[in-house]
C-alpha cells in the first residue's frame, strides 16, 4: 500500500505524487526494517516537531532520511534525544547549522557506537551553542576528521579549550573550530587517542567468536562521565563494555590490549556459572577474591586455548614505564606479583605468602576448577595473612591497581540487582527488526486478504514463484502490487571550499520507470540501417579470436616441424640455421564489463534542431529519443561481442533524492525485459553526477572483469536544485572519477554540449572524454567511440 505522508509532512505538502514522495517512502520502509512501532512511532513523531519549526524543508529531509542510520548503530531509544535535542538547538542556531548536525549523526553514531556516548555528544553540542555558537558550523563540517581522532572526551576537551579561549573573539572561534589555526591543531594533536575501539570493534567481535564460537555483545565507554572509575573495562546487562581508546601501555599496543580485555570479560561470561555470595565480607576482601577469581577464568580459558597465557602474562612481565610511579603501596605490590605468580606456574617470588597462596590456590583449582567458591575461600585467607604484613590501603587505591585490561568484577557479585537473579544467564536482548520469509502456496492463501499489514509489519512474506490469479489474468504483484523501491544508499561529497568530504551527504535511491514496447527498441536497427552495418564490421573486428598460434619465434609452446626439419638441413649442409623453429600461443580473450550511465535529466526532452512553435517540433526527435537510440545499438553491439554490460540512468532532486534508475543489469540478458525498460525511460529533474558516479562504480566494481569501465553519456554539466554555486558540483564529480580510478575502474564521458570544453577536460583528463557537436549524430558517435575504448 502507499503510504499518506500528509499527516506528518505537513511542511512539505507531502502527497502521493509530491516529488520527494519516493524518497520519503524509500527511508521509510528502511527506518520499518530497523525500528520497532514504538520506535517509528517516535521516529514520526519527530518529522511532525521538525515540521513546526519552519526551519526549511532541507532538515526535514534529512532527518527523515538519516534517523534509519542512527538507529540502526545505536538503537532506536536514541530518537527521542535527538528531536529534543534539535528542538533546543532551533533558538540557539539557524536552521542550516542544525541541517549539518543532523547530517552528520550517522557518522557520530557509527564512530561513537552506544547510545550513552551518543547522549554526551548531544550534550557537548548544546553546550558549544551557548559558549562558541560561531564555531559549530565549521565544527560540523569537519566532524569526520575530528572522530577520526578523538574520543567523545577528547573532543570535548578540545572544543571546551577553544570556546574558552576564544570566548569573545567571533572570528577566532571561526577560524578554530575550522581547524585552521596552528592551537587547533596542536589540542587536536594533543587529545588525540592511540587506539580507537570503533575501529577494531569488528576484529573483536571476529577474535572472540573464533574462541568460544558464540557472538559477545560490546559496546564502548567514555570514562569523561562515566560513574565508573577511570577507563576500566566492565560486563553490564551482559554486554561488555570497552573504553572507547586505549592508548599504548609499558610497550604493549593498544591493539593488543582490546584483545586482552575482551578476551577476559568473555571468559567471565563464559565460565561464571553462578553468582559469589558478598555477604559478610568487606570491599577489601571483594578485591582480593576477585584477584583469584580472575585468576580461575583465565587459567580455565588458557586450558582451552593456550596462547591465551602469552597474551595475558605480558601485562606482568612488562618493564614499568617511565611515567610509573616510583613506589606502590606494600599490599599492592603483593597483588601485582601473586597475580603473576597464579597465572604462571613458573615463577617463583621472593614472598613466601605468594608462593605458598598461589600453590594452594593451583591445588584447589585441579581438584574443583568449575567452582568459584575456591577463589572466596583463597581472597579471605590471603586478607587474612595479608593485614599481618602490611596495612590494608583506601578501596579507591585497591581498585586502581595497574592492570589495565582486567575488568571491575561487578559481574560476578551477587548482588540484588544482579541479572543472574532476575533474567537467567541465558538472557539476551531480542531482535525487533522486520523479517522476510519465503512461505508456501497455502500460507500466502491464508494471509493475502490481511487488512492490518503494512509497511511496518513484522514480517514479510515472499513466494518463490508469481501468485497468478486466473480471474484477473495478471499476477497479484502486477494487480496490486507496486514497483519497488531500494534503500536509500549515503555517499560523501567532496567540497572543494574546505577540501573535505561531507560524509553521507547525497542519498540515492533506486527506482524504476515505466514499462514501453520493447518492438522499439527492436525498430531502431532498421531506422539506422547504415549504421547498423557499419557497426557490424567493427563488431567482427572486436570478436575474440580465441587461441592463435605464430610462427618465428626461438621460444615457445610448440615446435614449428617444417622449421625444424629446415634447421636440420642447414647443420647439414654446414649453414648456421635459423634458430626460429617454436610456435607461440596466444590466447585471445576480452576480459571487460562495461557500465553505460546515461543523464536522465529534463534537459534531455528539449528537441533537436527546432525551436518551440517552429514547423516540425513536434516530430521532431528529442536528445532523450537519441540517447535511447544510440544506447540501443550499443547495447546490440556488446550483446553480440559478448561483453558483460549494463544499461543504469539517474536523475535528480537536490542530494536527498539522487533517483538511479536499472534499465539492464550485468547478469540480465538484452531481451525483451530489458529493452521495454528503455523504451520507457523517461527525463527530468536535475544532474548529481558525482553521486550516480559513486554509485554506479558500486555496481562495477562487484563484477570480476579484468577491465572495468563506465560510459557516461551526458548532455551538460552537473548541476542541482540545492546547489548554486556551479563549481561545487563539478569539483565533486572530478573527485568522484579519481576516487573510481583508485579502484581500478576507468571512467570515459560522451558529452552533448558543444560548449563542455571549459569543464569536462578538467572533471574526466584529458584523454578520457569526446563532444559530439551534432546532437543528431550520437548514434554512430557512440558505438564508434566504445570501439576505440575497448577495441
Amino acid at each position: 500500500m502507499t503510504i499518506d505522508f500528509s499527516e506528518y509532512l505537513a511542511c512539505l505538502k507531502a502527497d502521493p505524487a509530491h516529488e520527494h514522495a519516493q524518497a520519503l517512502e524509500s527511508s521509510y520502509h528502511e527506518a520499518a526494517r530497523v525500528m520497532s512501532p514504538r520506535g517509528l512511532e517516535h521516529y514520526l513523531t519527530g518529522i511532525r516537531a521538525l515540521c513546526g519549526l519552519n526551519k526549511g524543508s532541507d532538515l526535514v529531509l534529512t532527518y527523515v532520511q538519516e534517523m534509519p542510520g542512527v538507529a540502526k548503530e545505536v538503537g532506536e531509544d536514541i530518537i527521542p534525544d535527538i528531536v529534543s535535542f534539535l528542538m533546543k538547538m532551533a533558538s540557539h542556531t539557524s536552521g542550516t547549522v542544525i541541517m549539518l548536525m543532523m547530517a552528520t549523526m550517522p557518522l557520530a553514531a557509527s564512530r561513537l557506537g552506544d547510545i550513552e556516548v551518543m547522549r554526551g555528544y548531544l550534550n557537548l553540542l548544546h553546550q558549544l551553542a551557548g559558549k562558541a555558537p560561531r564555531g559549530l558550523r565549521p565544527m560540523m563540517e569537519n566532524m569526520d576528521e575530528l572522530l577520526s581522532k578523538l574520543t567523545l572526551g577528547g573532543l570535548r576537551r578540545w572544543a571546551l579549550w577553544g570556546a574558552q579561549a576564544h570566548a569573545r573573539d567571533l572570528d577566532g572561534q571561526l577560524a578554530y573550530f575550522g581547524l585552521q589555526t596552528e592551537s587547533s591543531r596542536s589540542v587536536l594533536q594533543k587529545e588525540r587517542r592511540g587506539t580507537l575501539f570503533v575501529d577494531n570493534q569488528r576484529k573483536l567481535n571476529f577474535y572472540l567468536r573464533a574462541l568460544w564460537a558464540r557472538a559477545f555483545f560490546m559496546r564502548p565507554t567514555s570514562g569523561d562521565y562515566e560513574s565508573r572509575v577511570g577507563l576500566k573495562p566492565f560486563i553490564e546487562d551482559f554486554q561488555i563494555h570497552l573504553p572507547d581508546a586505549f592508548d599504548a601501555w609499558r610497550g604493549i599496543s593498544g591493539v593488543e590490549l582490546y584483545r586482552a580485555a575482551a578476551a577476559h570479560c568473555a571468559a567471565h561470561m563464559v565460565y561464571t556459572t553462578a553468582p559469589i555470595s558478598a555477604e559478610q565480607i568487606n570491599p577489601a576482601q571483594r578485591v582480593l577474591i576477585g584477584l583469584f577469581e580472575d585468576a580461575r577464568i583465565e587459567s580455565l580459558a588458557i586450558r582451552d586455548f593456550p596462547g591465551l597465557k602469552k597474551l595475558w602474562l605480558q601485562f606482568f612481565t612488562a618493564p614499568a614505564g617511565a611515567d610509573e610511579p616510583g613506589a606502590r603501596h606494600p599490599l599492592l605490590d603483593l597483588m601485582m606479583r601473586l597475580a603473576r605468580a597464579l597465572l604462571d606456574a613458573d615463577y617463583r617470588d621472593a614472598e613466601a605468602l605468594v608462593n605458598e597462596s598461589a600453590d594452594a590456590f593451583r591445588a584447589a583449582f585441579a581438584a574443583t576448577p568449575e567452582d568459584n567458591r575456591i577463589s572466596w575461600i583463597a581472597g579471605v585467607e590471603f586478607y587474612n595473612r595479608a593485614v599481618q604484613i602490611c596495612a590494608v590501603p583506601s578501596l579507591r587505591i585497591l581498585e586502581d591497581w595497574p592492570i589495565p585490561y582486567r575488568d571491575d568484577n561487578d559481574y560476578v557479585w551477587d548482588f540484588d540487582e544482579n541479572l543472574f537473579m532476575t533474567r537467567g544467564v541465558d538472557y539476551l536482548p531480542a531482535s525487533r527488526q522486520q523479517v522476510r520469509r519465503n512461505v508456501n502456496v497455502m500460507e500466502m492463501v491464508n494471509e493475502v486478504d490481511c487488512e492490518l499489514a503494512g509497511d511496518d509489519a513484522q514480517e514479510i512474506w515472499t513466494l518463490s514463484t508469481p501468485f497468478w490469479l486466473d480471474q484477473e489474468g495478471c499476477t497479484i504483484n502486477e494487480l496490486e502490487g507496486k514497483e519497488p523501491v531500494s534503500e536509500p544508499y549515503h555517499y560523501q561529497e567532496w567540497d572543494y571550499r574546505v577540501q573535505l568530504h561531507r560524509p553521507d551527504w547525497a542519498t540515492v535511491i533506486e527506482r524504476r520507470q515505466g514499462r514501453g514496447d520493447p518492438e522499439t527498441m527492436d525498430a531502431i536497427l532498421t531506422k539506422h540501417k547504415p549504421v547498423a552495418s557499419r557497426i557490424r564490421h567493427l563488431i567482427d573486428a572486436l570478436q575474440p579470436q580465441g587461441i592463435v598460434r605464430r610462427r618465428g619465434y626461438e621460444e615457445g609452446e610448440e615446435l614449428d616441424l617444417n622449421a625444424a626439419v629446415r634447421a636440420m638441413i642447414d647443420i647439414r649442409r654446414g649453414v648456421m640455421p635459423d634458430p626460429r623453429i617454436n610456435i607461440r600461443i596466444t590466447r585471445h580473450v576480452r576480459d571487460l564489463a562495461i557500465l553505460v550511465l546515461m543523464d536522465l535529466s529534463q534537459s534531455t526532452n528539449e528537441k533537436v534542431g527546432v525551436k518551440e512553435g517552429e514547423p516540425g517540433y513536434d516530430e521532431a526527435p528529442s536528445i532523450l529519443d537519441l540517447t535511447r537510440e544510440s544506447t540501443g545499438l550499443l547495447a546490440w553491439a556488446i550483446d553480440s561481442i559478448g561483453d558483460s554490460f549494463a544499461v543504469h540512468g539517474f536523475a535528480s532532486d537536490g542530494r536527498h533524492d539522487v533517483q538511479y534508475y536499472r534499465f539492464k543489469d550485468f547478469d540480465q540478458p538484452y531481451g525483451d525485459e530489458a529493452k521495454s525498460r528503455l523504451a520507457g525511460m523517461k527525463g527530468g529533474l536535475s544532474t548529481r553526477m558525482g553521486a550516480a558516479l559513486r554509485h554506479a562504480g558500486r555496481h562495477l566494481s562487484q563484477q570480476p572483469a579484468r577491465k572495468r569501465l563506465v560510459l557516461l553519456i551526458t548532455d551538460g554539466e552537473p548541476a542541482d536544485i540545492d546547489e548554486r554555486d556551479p563549481q561545487y558540483l563539478r569539483h565533486d564529480a572530478k573527485k568522484a572519477v579519481e576516487d573510481l580510478r583508485m579502484k581500478g575502474i576507468h571512467t570515459y564521458c560522451l558529452t552533448l554540449d558543444p560548449e563542455a570544453d571549459r569543464y569536462v577536460a578538467r572533471i574526466f583528463g584529458e584523454n578520457a572524454y569526446s563532444v559530439v557537436d551534432q546532437v543528431e549524430r550520437l548514434p554512430e558517435r557512440l558505438p564508434a567511440v566504445f570501439a576505440a575504448l575497448t577495441g
